[in-house]
């Protein structure tokens, strides 16, 4: 009976976001019932110690105290650049997600939501032009864009992903002077050094300046220093300025080096008839960043990165578990996704993403 009555509680919580107005905020309501960090220890304890249970009717009221409190991200004055409130269709995906609560490593534990999410990710490659690449759904724009720079690391000299990187020229990455600081905390994690991360000038309207980044590769080489990784912005966070991906791709080609499009709050746009020629280029890109959380309503988290080169992301990141990843499993191996992913277990984002292109037609997102 006791655990009848515990599963009964997600009853309540659907009708607490209802009568909260947190599904649907009316306009004339807060956006937020701000209280400073000692107001709100007051009025909600949030401790945890060894006190009795508490009841559902008390449960049901720490609920809905932390929903007054909380920013209402779904009202139409939450005027934040990032990210907004959600499509419905994606809220419920992220219901089932967390319901089934699995991990999408192998096609044994996900069957139908690895095929879901390679049903997504080809659809996005075939968005972006890229003709026959690769995909991953990673925990955020930060992470996609770290993804990119070890792609690009190890395409250079995959060598380094058994040597490390000694007795070898310095590996320099470049990235436009507005864009994200995460190139920023990429070089440091990756052990590139933020002495080896060039801010390439921008125009008035703060793109990057082509001339400005050959001028830049030139040096790099002349100082015996090797470019490797040129990060391109597709939405800016403060100006939302888009590079122009055509011409950052010629002084990439003519420099043998990775070009990576930072496309995490602009992305959408390719789904947009009257924006998507702000993408023009992308397909010459070897990887892309692309976060539908950001400007889309699908559900924090859901980030996207796509690269040019089918298995590249599995060279560069297998382990080769042999508790997982049995070479000689019953169904197509090539559907266990958790090799080429630094992580093992790994939050299925792919579904809600789905649900909304499936539901509303994708067409019909732009």
């Amino acid at each position: 009976k006791k655990m009848a009555e515990d599963w009964a509680f997600l009853e309540r919580v659907h009708r607490i976001l209802c009568e909260e107005h947190i599904l649907q905020v009316p306009p004339e309501e807060r956006v937020v019932d701000f209280k400073h960090p000692h107001e709100l220890l007051e009025i909600i304890d949030v401790s945890l110690g060894t006190e009795v249970p508490r009841t559902l009717d008390e449960a049901e009221e720490i609920c809905r105290l932390i929903l007054k409190y909380s920013v209402k991200t779904g009202h139409r004055f939450f005027c934040n650049q990032l990210f907004s409130g959600c499509d419905p269709y994606g809220i419920a995906g992220a219901w089932i997600t967390e319901a089934l609560n699995t991990s999408q490593y192998t096609f044994e534990v996900a069957p139908v939501l690895t095929l879901v999410e390679d049903a997504v990710l080809k659809k996005c490659l075939e968005l972006f032009g890229f003709q026959d690449g690769d995909g991953i759904f990673s925990p955020g724009g930060s992470m996609s864009n770290m993804y990119a720079m070890v792609l690009a690391r190890f395409k250079i000299n995959p060598q380094y992903k058994s040597t490390g990187m000694f007795n070898t020229s310095p590996l320099v990455a470049f990235t436009s002077q507005d864009s994200h600081y995460s190139l920023k905390k990429a070089t440091h994690w990756v052990g590139i050094g933020l002495d080896n991360l060039v801010h390439v000038r921008t125009d008035d309207r703060g793109r990057m300046c082509p001339d400005a980044l050959r001028e830049a590769i030139k040096r790099i080489k002349s100082e015996g220093r090797r470019p490797f990784f040129v990060n391109a912005t597709a939405g800016t966070t403060v100006l939302g300025a888009f590079d122009d991906i055509n011409k950052l791709a010629d002084v990439c080609e003519e420099a043998g080096v990775w070009l990576h499009v930072d496309a995490c709050l602009g992305g959408s746009a390719i789904l947009s008839e009257r924006f998507k020629d702000l993408l023009r280029g992308s397909g010459r890109a070897q990887s892309l960043a692309w976060n539908p959380h950001k400007s889309l309503g699908a559900p924090l988290q859901c980030s996207i990165l796509l690269i040019q080169e089918k298995q590249l992301l599995h060279k560069c990141n297998s382990a080769n578990a042999d508790y997982l990843f049995q070479q000689d499993k019953f169904y197509d191996i090539s559907y266990d996704t958790g090799d080429k992913s630094f992580q093992c277990g790994r939050k299925v984002d792919s579904f809600k993403l789905w649900l909304m292109m499936k539901v509303r037609g994708i067409k019909n997102l732009g």
